[in-house]
């Protein structure tokens, strides 16, 4: 069992004073200050590549260690890609309402998170924590109200895009992509290393009379993979022995490269990894030297689950499927979270929680504010992972993705018992569905498909998913593989966004006259939303806003 205590800073003052009455020693194991927060966030980590799942090659001591010292998220749940989890983390919102679900923001895209919206690091700075990013934004780019510094953080050092190489010149289309706050740097070394001591220096130079929020977005182990000599050497000789992850895109993937004689990217995968679990060793060994390990919640996740295809190299077994795909394996990822004291260690938590959940939880577990004006779609899971006792979810839990063929969508809709997952491939003339019903609780690796023993339950649950999916923004992500013919990247994208100050004080109204605003967004149906944050009335066909 957890140890069930208050959360807010003040309450847990005072139990610690009334304990400390009869037993003085207690205090030495209390929070007696707000805690610190750290979040480090992988990318397309495969579920079954860390030691404490059973993973033999891939040394991820560091990992092992948070397992030990805390909780295992079981059941922590994100989008099949990155930028919409990245915009439920830092919203605790739908990244359906938000317009970022199907594709991520491409350089080439013009697309954000809506200034309206309210950031995570926002509420903690508010609180009067000191706020930094280190690592890999990803949400937005094109204007100033897109970027880090804008959205709540002081301190942003890092990269707007992915994919910037692991080696310098750290580059996305071209364009360099390396910055301190606003300003260009060159980044000599190993990209995830550098991360860590960035974040190890903020550690130790922050201002010690207030609590940090620290946002450590690797990525690693995205693809393409790079890794230093000596873990290249570490893992040559490492095989290839992954089980079929059930997925036929995946799976297929696979074959075309045994067929084409290509090299496996398996063992370059575990140098990466390897690597990522050393950065993560650095920063949780400054916090031991610093003497910040008990007052700091650590929490642990990736953004989707493993990029199991051929030229990612993960492993999701025995979950099925991987990035991209909305059957377990690419929603159901690794997570860890560690308060010494106050979370028991080594304990597993098996109540759904989701990417969206983590700004309510954290909010709740410090005691601040979430400060938001819109609704939030997260739930608090604190009460659960303070106190060991499950919290029901009877409600729904969406997640789509477009990725990485364009009008092949894979979607879907779960709860406690049920989850029912489908492929709608669109073609100019038609749309096909395929349907995968699973009973998640006795089947959690989804090998039974009982879509043809419940057409009822079926139907209901594509009903509720058909609804969530009208709630999109009509112009928002798409995949998009390659940009629009003959667009150019930037030499350097620190230059790109364009200032605040250069733009219009308020978001463009768009095209439509302001008077038949609501009447075009009736007649645009189920094809998405022209009002911001819409949510029909009469959902299917169109209706007005709630």
């Amino acid at each position: 069992m957890h140890r069930s205590l208050p959360t807010a800073p003040i309450a847990v003052i005072l139990i610690a004073f009334a304990v400390a009455i009869s037993s003085p020693s207690f205090i030495l194991a209390a929070p007696l200050t707000q805690p610190n927060v750290i979040i480090f966030l992988a990318d397309d980590l495969g579920w079954s590549d860390v030691g404490f799942h059973g993973e033999e090659v891939i040394e991820t001591p560091s990992l092992d260690r948070l397992a030990a010292e805390g909780v295992e998220l079981r059941r922590f749940y994100t989008t099949p890609i990155c930028s919409p989890t990245r915009a439920a983390l830092m919203t605790g919102r739908d990244p359906m309402r938000l317009g970022v679900v199907y594709g991520v923001i491409m350089p080439w895209m013009t697309n954000g998170i809506h200034p309206d919206e309210h950031f995570m690091p926002e509420s903690f700075r508010a609180a009067g924590y000191q706020t930094a990013m280190v690592g890999k934004w990803h949400l937005g780019h094109a204007q100033g109200t897109y970027t880090p510094r804008e959205r709540g953080f002081e301190h942003f050092y890092g990269h707007l895009h992915t994919e910037v190489g692991y080696f310098p010149p750290f580059a996305n289309q071209g364009g360099r992509d390396f910055q301190r706050n606003g300003v260009a740097i060159k980044g000599e070394g190993y990209e995830t290393y550098l991360l860590a001591d960035e974040a190890s220096r903020y550690i130790r130079e922050r201002d010690k009379q207030k609590p940090f929020f620290l946002y450590v977005p690797f990525i690693a182990p995205h693809t393409p993979l790079e890794a230093p000599d000596d873990l290249l050497e570490k893992y040559a000789d490492m095989g290839d022995d992954r089980e079929p992850a059930r997925s036929e895109g995946t799976d297929r993937t696979r074959m075309f490269r045994k067929l084409l004689l290509q090299e496996s990217a398996r063992p370059v995968y575990a140098a990466v990894v390897d690597a990522l679990d050393q950065a993560i060793g650095r920063v949780l060994a400054t916090l031991d030297e610093e003497d910040l390990a008990r007052e700091t919640i650590v929490l642990f996740f990736s953004d989707n689950g493993g990029a199991a295809y051929a030229r990612g190299g993960a492993d999701n077994v025995p979950l099925r499927g991987g990035k991209g795909e909305t059957f377990e394996g690419g929603i159901r990822v690794v997570s860890l979270m560690r308060w010494p004291e106050i979370i028991e260690p080594g304990t597993r938590m098996t109540s759904i929680m989701s990417a969206m959940d983590v700004f309510p939880t954290l909010a709740e577990a410090v005691g601040i504010p979430t400060g938001n004006v819109f609704d939030l779609d997260g739930r608090s899971l604190w009460p659960a992972i303070a106190s060991g006792k499950p919290m029901a979810r009877k409600d729904m839990l969406y997640f789509a993705s477009e990725t990485p063929i364009r009008g092949t969508f894979n979607v879907t809709g779960f709860n406690d018992q049920w989850k029912l997952v489908q492929t709608i491939k669109q073609g100019l003339l038609s749309a096909d569905v395929e349907n995968w019903l699973f009973d998640i609780r006795d089947d959690p690796y989804e090998r039974n498909n009982l879509a043809a023993a419940h057409p009822k339950v079926v139907a209901d649950m594509a009903k509720q998913i058909h609804e969530w999916r009208t709630m999109y923004p009509a112009s928002g992500t798409r995949n998009s593989l390659v940009p629009p013919p003959g667009w150019r990247a930037p030499k350097d994208w620190t230059s790109y966004p364009i200032p605040t100050e250069d733009l219009q004080s308020t978001p463009a109204p768009g095209m439509p006259p302001p008077e038949t605003l609501r009447i075009l967004d009736y007649m645009h149906g189920e094809t998405g939303r022209l009002i911001y944050d819409c949510e029909p009335v009469q959902m299917i066909g169109g209706g007005l806003c709630k």
